[in-house]
């Protein structure tokens, strides 16, 4: 039989959609420069033995398998393979269970990162994890990507709020990872083999995650400064002094240019740099917001700051920081297509980042407006190329394969927090070695050994 004659016999029909123009939409995320194919059909579960119904259908049918969380990602990881069935996960969006007395929350992949947050800020608690589409993106695909976010600094990225989860392997069995407890060492680490996946492994149906009690309003601080090098050695410094921001971003003058340009908000658009800095008090003496965020604009004016401003309020802290926020919106006026690269290098090394993007952008004639998380040193260069001009995507194509090797080169790694997907696949071996991709590749092949989930994709 073919696919979609096993589908319908196992599956409601108002789960399967074959309209062409429906599939097609469901058919790609947000990457630039990677092509999708042609999906064979859409299946939309309602429930974890829906998808167990569409994993065993596909493998009937020996065709691949998709999944698909809110399309936000920016790799490719979502893309279909020709005559495949795409599994969105969009309609199992219930929050399952907030356990205060345990500070988890179990919650299946539908889930919008926003929403989750909302529900658990009710009871005082805090779902830190906040990737710049969290308004948009899926919990399900923030665990696939391990997606990060503006509070990684201090919080952390998603694997470390995942305690257990849900997966269909590609046999159609259902695995049930972690405990319901805080702690638990009985065997291997399999929750963490999943979370980062990309759905090359199974498919998730169910999220248990950590809380965290909500934390005070933060303090922030602005600091711009005329050279790169000062601005690296003032996080530095940071750091070194035992500070935690909860909240460490970075903006280069290509990137404040951009908003500037079309929000008009007085911005020093002949710094190198800006610096937004928030805190909500740390482990130091005189740990309130306040204080914390004094000591650290400090540390910014003692290491070459040419402007330091901070505030307490929170109101305002939050119109000092919606600068950085306006990025994105300014780079969409500008009528261009742009490719948001996700690198990141030690700490130490963000300045040399930030300059050798500058003379890649110089050596290639091409405009990357820059931005990042400072804290922990992923950046995003944001590659403007006209997508109807094929000089200019080859010369994109180039920018962003000279970032890559330059991250390399400086200690870093080519993917901090979008994941690999198609767009990066083929820089994988560059970053590790013949050993861990042979045994990455075991893993793949002892779950899923016909290959069904997600061909082609991460590794």
């Amino acid at each position: 039989m073919t696919v979609l004659d096993e589908l319908r016999q196992r599956l409601p029909a108002d789960r399967i959609q074959t309209d062409p123009d429906v599939v097609e939409v469901y058919g790609r995320d947000r990457a630039a420069f990677v092509d999708a194919g042609t999906a064979t059909v859409l299946v939309s579960p309602r429930s974890t033995a829906e998808v167990v119904a569409a994993v065993e259908a596909a493998r009937a049918a020996r065709v691949p398998i998709v999944p698909r969380g809110a399309g936000t990602g920016l790799t490719g990881a979502a893309n279909a393979v020709d005559g495949c069935v795409m599994v969105s996960l969009h309609r199992m969006n219930a929050i399952v269970e907030i356990d205060t007395t345990n500070r988890m929350a179990r919650v299946q992949p539908g889930v919008i990162n926003a929403e989750l947050k909302r529900a658990v800020a009710a009871h005082g608690l805090f779902y830190p994890p906040d990737p710049a589409s969290f308004e948009m993106s899926s919990i399900g695909g923030n665990v696939s990507t391990n997606a990060g976010g503006l509070c990684c600094v201090r919080y952390g990225v998603t694997r470390d709020y995942v305690m257990g989860l849900e997966v269909v392997l590609a046999s159609g069995e259902v695995l049930r990872t972690g405990r319901h407890t805080i702690k638990s060492t009985t065997g291997l680490d399999l929750t963490g083999l999943f979370v980062g996946g990309e759905g090359v492994l199974g498919i998730i149906t169910e999220i248990t995650l950590k809380l965290v009690p909500s934390p005070p309003p933060p303090a922030t601080a602005v600091a711009y400064f005329d050279h790169l090098a000062p601005a690296g050695t003032a996080i530095a410094e940071i750091f070194r002094h035992g500070h935690e921001p909860s909240m460490m971003e970075i903006m280069d003058r290509a990137s404040i240019r951009r908003v500037e340009q079309h929000f008009h908000m007085e911005l020093d658009t002949d710094a190198a740099c800006l610096l937004l800095i928030q805190a909500a008090g740390d482990g130091t003496a005189g740990a309130t917001a306040a204080g914390t965020i004094e000591a650290m604009a400090g540390l910014c004016d003692a290491n070459g700051a040419s402007f330091v401003y901070h505030v307490a309020d929170p109101a305002e802290g939050d119109m000092l920081v919606e600068v950085r926020r306006r990025v994105g919106m300014a780079m969409d006026m500008t009528g261009l297509m742009w490719l948001p690269e996700d690198v990141a290098v030690p700490r130490q090394r963000l300045a040399e980042l930030l300059a050798g993007i500058e003379a890649i952008a110089q050596r290639r004639n091409i405009e990357i407006p820059t931005i990042g998380h400072a804290g922990d040193g992923n950046m995003h260069p944001l590659i403007e190329f006209d997508g109807d001009d094929p000089d200019a995507v080859a010369t994109a194509r180039q920018a962003f394969a000279d970032i890559i090797g330059l991250s390399l080169e400086l200690g870093g790694t080519i993917a901090a927090e979008h994941g690999v997907g198609t767009l990066k696949r083929d820089f994988v071996d560059r970053e590790l070695d013949p050993l861990q991709l042979a045994v990455q590749r075991q893993v793949r092949a002892t779950l899923d050994p016909e290959g069904l989930f997600n061909p082609g994709k991460a590794f």
